[in-house]
């Protein structure tokens, strides 16, 4: 029900270059698009509040009640619900719910657990986010116009892959602007590839 909440706000908002991403296993959905973005974020999730045209009011029901409902609907669920806005125009809208709680034994095992290899630069990375960081490797230092026409998506999620792989520490700006590969960028890639 969530999902088609935001959705629905979405098609009203005009449905403008949408791209969804599913991040940290199913666990965060980040809807974001082009359109006219929402200028009272703070007002988003008041009941009854919205952007839409009269005509768009007549068309779909409900309108108003879509992020108020979805945000409440993410309560229950120990979920959060954020609405930003996206570069340029538009809106990203993130849903994240926690994962789903391991069970556990009621006797704990006498076992020693085996060594494990910290790997702090091995961040869980979508397939996306993975490509992105190869491509840097291959290319040596890109742009997000190069990143969108090798990848065949849109500038703006070209430049929120390279930032979110920044924000990371995997890829870093070099003196003409351009993403680069950071040492930990290397050994995450180096993770990753099995070496």
């Amino acid at each position: 029900m969530v999902i088609r909440e935001i959705v629905e706000n979405f098609i009203h908002a005009g449905f403008d270059e949408v791209v969804v991403s599913i991040l940290d296993g199913g666990n965060t959905l980040r809807f974001a698009d082009q359109g006219p973005g929402i200028q009272e974020k703070d007002r988003a999730f008041l009941p009854g509040f919205t952007t839409a045209t009269d005509t768009m009011k007549r068309v779909i029901k409900g309108v108003g009640s879509g992020l108020p409902v979805a945000r409440e609907c993410l309560t229950f669920s120990e979920g959060t619900i954020e609405v930003d806005d996206n570069l340029g125009t538009g809106t990203v809208v993130t849903l994240s719910v926690s994962p789903p709680q391991e069970i556990t034994s009621a006797a704990p095992q006498q076992t020693t657990p085996a060594p494990q290899q910290v790997t702090p630069t091995s961040p869980d990375l979508s397939v996306r986010h993975k490509r992105v960081l190869s491509l840097v490797m291959e290319v040596g230092s890109l742009g997000p116009s190069l990143v969108a026409r090798e990848l065949g998506v849109g500038l703006s999620t070209a430049y929120r892959d390279l930032e979110h792989l920044a924000d990371l520490g995997l890829v870093e700006a070099d003196l003409s602007g351009k993403r680069v590969l950071t040492e930990e960028g290397i050994q995450c890639l180096d993770a990753l590839f099995g070496r």
